[in-house]
């Protein structure tokens, strides 16, 4: 029974204090966060609330939006402001109306979790919306700074991506995924099921992760086989994939750009988030698309004689806007130079973007990106030097294997741009090399025979 969560509430308050605390609360607020686990003392644990809250504390400033909240067996659609007093923070809700939603969670199936070890949700977008905070506690996990991050900034999953980007685009449960806890050593198990909203579309995931104790049979730990990516999108996962994709970035691009007038700051930059989501999911798709094509047996590329110069300009055309946007230079190659060598232009054309785009992407604002292309004994060459904060030696060889970067929890690609372009280079007997040290940036280089 929920006596607070009715629309005659009017307006109920609470007060935060600058680490979280929820200090004190009105009965709807105070119920609403005990059934989610939390208590006046500890910190916020509904983490729609939790997560407005420590925007606010972060910018010192008035957040205003509108939120939905799961509530039992409802959700609810509230109005919150959290406004910053002194050292606190004061947090408003309003609204408190029924939303009409389908929430699809079969507590017969695996993904369900009730016997899980640490509970956790995510959205349309993949970013965590709920992490048992007790159970993160355990495990040395900060729950609340997790909320609003990509699932994978919570798990390293054992066998990459694919499991959950079948079970999305499948609508079915992911069972007995193996992955590691994030920042720690933890092995454990992943199950989930599929949340849909009223119109049947893919609305998130509700899971779980099982940790595997040590005395655990090897047998029962083994990972159910997952298909290899040619498996995968030889029967079709590429085009169950592309169209719903293609569907959410565009929608949400158009509510971000609110052609038919101005559109709520929050729902604006809700729908920023959804676009750049669904762009990072159909990046992921391409490239497995590619590993699928230069993983098979008589793999050959188109190689006819190219210009490695007129390539690296081309390059760093394309991605003159991104590194205006993050007031990053791009010093490409004199518009006289010619380098010639031989390649298949469009997969040069793609490794100098994948190049160019990481440099643009670690580079610190005001730094330059600087491409040098020529040729030596006997090899045509292409360099793209950035100012970033560099490439420590013993990540140096990692990078370029699959699902591999330095730092994991950056933004940024998938991990396959790297391994996929050095595939590459050697498929048209060149390679892809790189150089750099700590704090000095990173300098790769593409060679090509001349």
């Amino acid at each position: 029974m929920k006596p607070d969560a009715k629309p005659d509430i009017p307006v109920s308050h609470a007060r935060v204090d600058s680490n979280g605390i929820l200090v004190e609360a009105d009965r709807a607020i105070a119920t609403l966060n005990e059934a989610a686990g939390g208590s006046i003392g500890a910190p916020i644990a509904v983490p729609a609330l939790a997560t407005i809250v420590r925007l606010a504390i972060r910018l010192r400033i008035l957040v205003s939006r509108r939120v939905t909240v799961a509530d039992h067996d409802i959700d609810l659609d509230l109005w919150v402001r959290a406004q910053p007093e002194g050292e606190r923070i004061r947090l408003s809700i309003s609204g408190w109306r029924e939303k009409r939603t389908v929430r699809v969670v079969d507590r017969d199936e695996p993904g369900a979790a009730l016997d899980a070890d640490l509970r956790w949700e995510v959205d349309a977008a993949l970013r965590l919306t709920f992490v048992s905070i007790d159970a993160a506690r355990r495990w040395g996990i900060d729950a609340l700074s997790l909320l609003g991050q990509p699932l994978t900034k919570l798990f390293a999953l054992a066998d990459d991506a694919l499991p959950i980007l079948d079970a999305i685009a499948r609508q079915r449960p992911l069972s007995d995924q193996h992955a590691t806890v994030r920042g720690t050593d933890r092995a454990v198990v992943i199950d989930a099921t599929i949340r849909q909203d009223s119109a049947g579309n893919f609305a998130g995931m509700v899971g779980g992760a099982r940790a595997i104790t040590d005395h655990e049979p090897v047998d029962d730990l083994a990972p159910v086989p997952v298909p290899a990516p040619t498996a995968l999108f030889t029967a079709g996962l590429d085009k169950a994939l592309r169209g719903p994709l293609a569907r959410i970035i565009a929608n949400a691009d158009t509510i971000n750009a609110a052609p038919d007038g101005p559109v709520g700051e929050g729902y604006a930059g809700y729908a920023a988030d959804i676009a750049h989501a669904g762009r990072h999911l159909l990046g992921l798709v391409d490239d497995l698309v590619d590993i699928q094509g230069i993983e098979r047996e008589g793999f050959a590329l188109e190689i006819e004689a190219i210009d490695l110069a007129d390539v690296a300009r081309r390059a760093a055309g394309l991605l003159a806007v991104r590194a205006a946007n993050g007031n990053v230079a791009i010093a490409k190659p004199l518009a006289t130079l010619s380098v010639p060598t031989h390649g298949d232009f469009r997969r040069v054309l793609q490794i100098m973007v994948n190049l160019i785009g990481n440099a643009v992407r670690y580079s610190p604002a005001g730094a330059v990106v600087t491409i040098t292309c020529g040729a030596a004994e006997g090899e045509a060459f292409a360099i793209v030097d950035d100012q970033g904060k560099g490439i420590a030696p013993e990540d140096q060889a990692r990078i370029f294997e699959k699902f591999e970067r330095v730092d994991p929890s950056e933004p940024g690609g998938n991990g396959l741009g790297l391994y996929i372009s050095r595939r590459l280079a050697r498929a048209m007997n060149g390679d892809l090399t790189v150089e750099s040290a700590v704090g000095e940036g990173a300098r790769f280089m593409l060679t090509l025979p001349a």
